[in-house]
């Protein structure tokens, strides 16, 4: 064999030996983590830097927020100054408004015993106008009779309050600290004669009536034509939350109708009681003392310890220490009849409102409305408890979950 033939065999065996070397380089660099599989650069390939992002943090305050911020408290302040202002026709709306819904129940069952509906507020009306006239002759003569015998020994009964020794202590207590001059000069017409008093509350008692008769009106308006105008208001609605709003309303009705017939009942059994009482034991103004006390329940929790603890002491100075304190024990045992057996049924079957809201729900309403506020301070908390409810409810209705029941 000639050499060049040797050759020509031994080239591709040479170029096989290139190969595996730099298979084997390839290996080295790539265990020394210097290849793509340890995502290194390439070979023979300069690595590139990449450019740093920079995320700009915007405002989350828009100018859309700032606007809607300021005209919320700008419509809040005007809101809080037309109630201010109209104070007197929102408290008059008010009361005619609950007295309608009282008197809707009756319409409601006249309408379903197939009574048409002009002809069973008619009768509804009618048969209060007669109750209250009946009640008037019955009561009013008596009543008309102490009243003016406690107006012409209303001054003497107050220095003879002022003499007990409960208010001599009060009294010395108070000049201790400096109140009993700002007492003196708050309240000089309770000494003397009531005459005066009553000379100068003429006004408020025409001012009365002319309220009474603005009721009236409003309760007839709105059992008329009350119901045709919610009825307009829901077809402006939007279909899907058009159920909603009938839910609020009906809930509203029933919880003020249900508190309206459970407190007017709680207020007949009190003057029931404490007329009885009186009556027993020989107090001179039992009538109008009783009345006074049935009223007083319409104010929650305060109404009949205020009423309680001036009974006893008018009875104190009239009849002597063992009827003032019987008169205290009968207070006592019936506030516990009241507060824990009548109360509760009316308060939690019908408006399910929380004692601490309905606390705080009179001493607002009365800053607001004065007694008044007081009155409507039970059914007005109900009505915002049920709206806010309802708010909420819808909220998580949209987010997906349910709402608890909410603890009364």
């Amino acid at each position: 064999m000639s050499a060049a033939g040797h050759l020509a065999r031994r080239r591709p065996r040479r170029t096989h030996l290139g190969d595996e070397d730099g298979c084997r380089q390839a290996r080295d660099v790539a265990s020394a983590g210097h290849g793509p599989e340890d995502g290194g650069p390439r070979w023979g390939v300069e690595p590139v830097a990449e450019p740093e992002v920079r995320l700009e943090q915007r405002s989350q305050v828009t100018l859309r927020t700032v606007l809607t911020v300021c005209f919320t408290v700008l419509g809040v302040m005007i809101l809080a100054t037309l109630v201010v202002k109209t104070r007197v026709a929102l408290t008059l709306t008010g009361i005619a408004a609950l007295l309608a819904l009282s008197l809707e129940h009756g319409v409601s069952r006249l309408e379903k015993r197939g009574l048409k509906r002009w002809l069973a507020i008619a009768l509804v009306l009618l048969a209060l106008f007669l109750a209250v006239s009946a009640l008037g002759l019955l009561v009013i003569p008596d009543l008309v009779e102490q009243v003016d015998a406690l107006v012409t020994q209303w001054p003497q009964l107050w220095r003879q309050v002022r003499g007990t020794g409960i208010l001599r202590a009060l009294n010395l207590r108070l000049h201790s600290l400096g109140w009993n001059e700002r007492l003196e000069e708050a309240t000089p017409a309770l000494a003397g004669p009531l005459p005066e008093l009553l000379m100068s509350a003429i006004g408020g008692v025409v001012g009365l009536l002319g309220g009474m008769l603005t009721v009236f009106f409003l309760v007839v308006f709105m059992l008329v034509f009350g119901g045709g105008v919610l009825n307009r208001l829901l077809e402006l609605s939007r279909p899907d939350h058009r159920m909603r709003y009938v839910r609020v309303l009906r809930n509203i009705y029933t919880a003020t109708g249900g508190y309206l017939s459970g407190i007017t009942l709680i207020c007949a059994i009190n003057a029931t009681l404490t007329t009885t009482m009186l009556a027993v034991l020989g107090m001179p103004f039992y009538l109008p003392l009783g009345v006074a006390s049935g009223f007083s329940s319409l104010v929650p929790y305060a109404g009949p310890i205020i009423a309680g603890g001036l009974i006893t002491l008018l009875t104190l100075v009239t009849g002597g220490a063992w009827k003032a304190l019987a008169v205290f024990v009968y207070f006592l045992l019936y506030g516990q009849l009241e507060g824990n057996v009548m109360a509760p049924l009316v308060f939690k079957r019908t408006v399910h409102v929380n004692p601490l809201l309905t606390l705080l729900a009179v001493l607002f309403c009365v800053e607001l409305a004065g007694i008044v506020g007081a009155v409507v301070a039970v059914p007005v908390a109900a009505t915002v408890q049920i709206i806010v409810r309802e708010v909420l409810l819808f909220r998580q209705e949209r987010r997906g979950t349910a709402v608890l029941p909410m603890e009364s």
